[in-house]
């Protein structure tokens, strides 16, 4: 038998051994009301969410720089028609000022929209009045929105602590913590996707350590190709989990397979499970290989958690 038979081998045995494997208990209940996110053009893909997600599943909607708010309303609107909760970004930096911000909401809240991601956005200079998700806490614009959910970066954000520590970040995460508690805003800190359990127990930990009240929705990355997973991992900026990817890229028997979340989240469960007061919440998915992969396989390892609301 050859080498790449071999590995084929491997692969479908893995394969049917995982599909014949019982949902696991604490894994379920961790995946119980994840979330995932979208981008317009990759909604437009999805004949019928209800397909795919569980009823009232958040759906967050990426706002990547250049794409038309017509776009992000029209998304918003599909996706509360089909009975989920729509909850499109808010990047700072790409909105031009006060007027901007108040003619998104206005849009927004006429197709139902009550919840938003604010952050600081990806690109490097401000295009206008903002140029952090705290600037458009303070402005009002948001007052009346169920909730509001701000970034999180359990492996620190070199754009905002180029010198490799994390103390911009974590003097942020306080004020936001602070803004929860003094305003009664219902909010909670959607994090950058990890790979690796032990740094986000730590910060969490540490976090809760720290007084922050904000509860934690874990990002994690959807199954998909690895060399998928290294590029958005670089591009991102994820630090010390990033070693698992490139670990997992040198061991030949798994490099030709898919990634999936199965390792970080079941130790993430595991450490829930144990510890009920732990502070992440939900799991959030960022669907790199796709949406219809990632619900399908939340769906397998998820069981009840997973259930889409209508049979596809």
């Amino acid at each position: 038998m050859t080498l790449k038979e071999r590995l084929m081998a491997l692969f479908n045995f893995r394969t049917k051994t995982a599909a014949a494997a019982p949902s696991h208990g604490q894994l379920e209940a961790f995946l119980q009301g994840y979330s995932i996110e979208v981008m317009p053009r990759t909604a437009e893909k999805v004949e019928d969410f209800r397909t795919l997600l569980p009823a009232g599943t958040r759906v967050y909607i990426a706002h990547i720089d250049g794409t038309p708010i017509e776009e992000m309303v029209a998304t918003a609107r599909r996706v509360g028609e089909e009975g989920f909760t729509a909850m499109p970004h808010f990047p700072a930096r790409i909105i031009k000022d006060r007027a901007t911000l108040a003619g998104w909401i206005s849009r927004y809240r006429d197709v139902g929209v009550r919840q938003g991601l604010l952050l600081a956005g990806g690109v490097a200079q401000p295009v206008g009045d903002f140029s952090t998700s705290m600037q458009l806490l303070e402005s009002g614009a948001f007052d009346g929105f169920d909730r509001l959910h701000v970034a999180g970066h359990p492996e620190g954000n070199r754009d905002i602590d180029p010198d490799g520590s994390d103390r911009m970040v974590m003097e942020a995460a306080r004020w936001k913590s602070a803004f929860a508690e003094r305003t009664d805003a219902r909010m909670a800190m959607a994090t950058q996707f990890c790979f690796d359990a032990a740094p986000v127990i730590d910060w969490v930990t540490r976090l809760q350590t720290e007084g922050i009240k904000l509860p934690v929705h874990i990002g994690v990355a959807g199954p998909a190709k690895l060399q998928t997973l290294i590029k958005f991992a670089i591009a991102c900026g994820v630090g010390p989990s990033l070693k698992v990817l490139q670990k997992r890229a040198m061991d030949v028997t798994k490099l030709l397979m898919p990634y999936e979340p199965a390792d970080v989240l079941t130790a993430l469960a595991a450490h829930k499970a144990a510890n009920p007061g732990f502070g992440i919440e939900q799991v959030h998915f960022f669907p790199l290989g796709g949406i219809k992969t990632n619900a399908a396989w939340v769906t397998e390892h998820g069981g009840a958690a997973g259930k889409p609301a209508v049979a596809a």
